[in-house]
Order: C-alpha cells, then structure tokens, then sequence
C-alpha cells in the first residue's frame, strides 16, 4: 500500500530561477554517517549535522538529550533544543523541495521528517539531505542505517509531506540560511539566545540585520541585543536605524529614548520617549512613566 500511495504522487518541480542557480549534481560527502539504532534516528540526524558544523558530540550523548522512550523516539521541540545546547542554531527551512535542494547548493546539510508508513498509522523517521541530482530527480540522504541512499523526489516529498515538510539546518551564529525569512529567523535567534545568552547570539543578530537591513523589527533585536551585552551607543544605532525603517515601531522609540536616557543625553531622550508616548498601544503608558521620570530628576 506505501508504495502505491507514494507512487500516485507527482514528481515535485522546481521554479526555474532555482533550477537555473542550481548544479546538476551535487553531493555533500563529507558529512559523516551515524547508523541509526532502533527508534533513535534523531539523536543519529543530530549528530551528523553537528559533526559536520565541527561540534564533537557523540549519538549516545545525544540520546538521553532527545530520544523519549514513550514515544518511541525524538519530537521536534527536543530536537531543537538539542542544536541550541551545543552551541549551533537551528533554522527551520521553508517546506518545499527548492528551498531544501538551495540550502544544499550552500552546503549546508538537512534534517529532515519523513513519515514513511501512511498518516492513519505514521512511522516517524529522521535522515540528512545531502546531496541531488537534477538530471534523476533524486535525493541523496544519510538514512537509517544507509548512507547515501538514493530515493526519487516523488517518493521523497510524498513522505516529506507527511510531516508536513519539516527540516532545518544547524549553523553556527553568523551564518544564516539561504532562505531566512526575517520573523522566523528571529524567533530562532531569540531561542538560541535564551538557552546561550547575548553574547553567543550577537553575531546571529548583527548577520541578520546586515541580510534585511530595511525590516525595523530586525534592528530593533540588534539593538536590544548590542545593549545587553553592554554596547549602548551601538544599541543606539541600532534603534535609530529601526525607527528609519518603521518610524511608527513604538517599542524602538521607547528603548532609544531610554538608551540615550543611560547616556545622560536628555534632551534626545525626551525626543524619543515623546514620539513613543504619543503611539497608541502598549507601551504607551511606560513611556510616560519614562517622560516623568526624566521631568522629575530635572533641576
């Protein structure tokens, strides 16, 4: 029945600006192969990815970090929270196969989610994307304990949407996916920076505000990033460049008026905080509070 059902489905296309930007071929074959035990694909696909980003780490360290003997193996959110304690950030990729086969072209490997039995009784499976031929149509994967199977797209991407497409890469701070998405690749970069602090972020938030200098949400982060780990004036900056971008980003007035406030700059505090008061919305009233503040401790 699996093998009528994936063969009902149709062979995925790719757009052609991304055929036109891909190679033919394309194998990633330095990304070391871990066999996969029964049940423990995930703690495997973990650490493949991680060795090839130069993390040393074992699949039995894994194994307790992420394999839950209830379920018979490894959910998301322990599979993301795995990457983040070894110091890497997983992005999640966008679910369909040009997305996937760019972030190869960029040599970065994927954890992927297969179910490879039928949705009414799933069998959940993890393996690494690490490579293509675009002549074929087919993937090359580190799967179970096969390296470098070959499946076809078609078989592939009916499995892959049984998990409804979810992969993603691991990538130090600095790196980002070929395909970030500027909120999504934010809310990756906010997890990892609550289970590895600002510092260790910082380099995450100054490449993806460089990539989407235009989105005053992304500058914001920089900005509150930069001023957590003690750099004002650069937090400064980088609220002022939020503000040309989204000059109605209340929450980017209030933390520049405050910043500038930690400067003894009062007069350009009282200009932000001002702007900010005068927003309707949340953070309205603490802007007031903030004009009060600096009202008060006037001569």
């Amino acid at each position: 029945m699996l093998l009528l059902v994936a063969g009902c489905a149709a062979t995925p296309r790719l757009s052609e600006s991304t055929e036109q930007s891909l190679p033919r071929q394309l194998l990633l074959d330095e990304v070391p192969f871990h066999a996969q035990r029964d049940y423990q694909c995930g703690p495997a696909s973990l650490a493949m990815v991680l060795n090839d980003g130069g993390i040393d780490v074992d699949v039995d360290t894994l194994i307790p970090q992420v394999f839950l003997p209830g379920r018979d193996g490894s959910v998301q959110p322990e599979m993301l929270a795995a990457v983040r304690r070894h110091g890497r950030i997983p992005f999640l990729i966008d679910g369909h196969l040009d997305a996937l086969l760019l972030e190869l072209a960029a040599g970065h490997p994927t954890v992927v989610m297969q179910n490879l039995a039928l949705p009414a009784w799933p069998m959940w499976h993890y393996a690494v994307a690490i490579g293509f031929d675009l002549d074929r149509d087919e993937l090359i994967l580190h799967s179970g304990e096969e390296p470098r199977r070959i499946e076809s797209f078609r078989r592939f991407d009916a499995t892959w949407a049984r998990s409804e497409r979810w992969a993603f890469v691991a990538l130090p701070p600095g790196e980002l996916p070929v395909g970030a998405r500027p909120h999504r690749a934010m809310e990756a970069i906010s997890d990892f920076e609550r289970a590895q602090g600002v510092v260790a972020a910082l380099p995450a938030w100054e490449a993806l505000a460089e990539r989407f200098p235009a989105q005053g949400m992304v500058q914001f982060g920089l900005g509150n990033a930069r001023h957590a780990g003690g750099d004002a004036r650069g937090a400064i900056a980088a609220f002022e460049r939020a503000l040309d971008a989204d000059p109605r980003l209340a929450v980017a007035w209030l933390n520049l008026g405050l910043a500038r406030r930690g400067q003894d700059d009062t007069a350009g505090a009282r200009e932000a905080l001002e702007r900010a008061a005068a927003l309707p919305g949340h953070w309205q009233p603490h802007a007031r509070r903030a004009l009060e503040d600096i009202e008060e401790a006037s001569p």
